[in-house]
């Protein structure tokens, strides 16, 4: 994610009086910049990036709680759209039959079966997509896949 498009999606916020993105992404924003003001360097596109998936990490256990506490329905609204704005920054996650035919491809790479191996494969698979896979689904897959041995 580039760093200028952030404050050009802000400006726009702004202009639309858009509330809840113009929240969230200032809260975004605000991460970005304490990047440059704790470490004393420019940010770079993976430093916004981290923060994105931290930021959302964040609102989505902010939500959680928000729902298991049944707090104001207005609140856990504003969460919900806020989380769906982030994840709207994301690159596509990849998933389904994609997602098992990447896993066959880093099992031949690596050239293993056993579950013991399961934190290679899962290290591989995310250096292969960006970390943008499902990573339950991954799991799951590589559950049947991978023998005990």
């Amino acid at each position: 994610m580039d760093y200028q498009k952030l404050l050009d999606d802000i400006k726009a916020a702004m202009k639309a009086q858009d509330k809840p993105r113009l929240a969230i992404l200032r809260q975004w924003h605000t991460e970005v910049k304490n990047i440059e003001v704790d470490e004393r360097r420019s940010v770079t596109s993976e430093d916004v990036t981290a923060m994105l998936r931290r930021l959302l990490k964040q609102t989505r256990e902010t939500l959680d709680g928000s729902i298991r506490a049944n707090n104001d329905q207005q609140r856990t609204e504003t969460l919900t759209t806020q989380v769906s704005i982030l994840e709207s920054y994301l690159p596509r996650q990849v998933q389904g039959d994609e997602l098992d035919a990447l896993i066959g491809q880093v099992l031949a790479g690596l050239g293993t079966t056993a579950k013991k191996d399961m934190g290679k494969v899962m290290g591989a698979l995310s250096a292969k997509t960006g970390g943008n896979f499902d990573k339950p689904e991954a799991a799951a897959i590589l559950s049947t896949r991978l023998t005990d041995n």
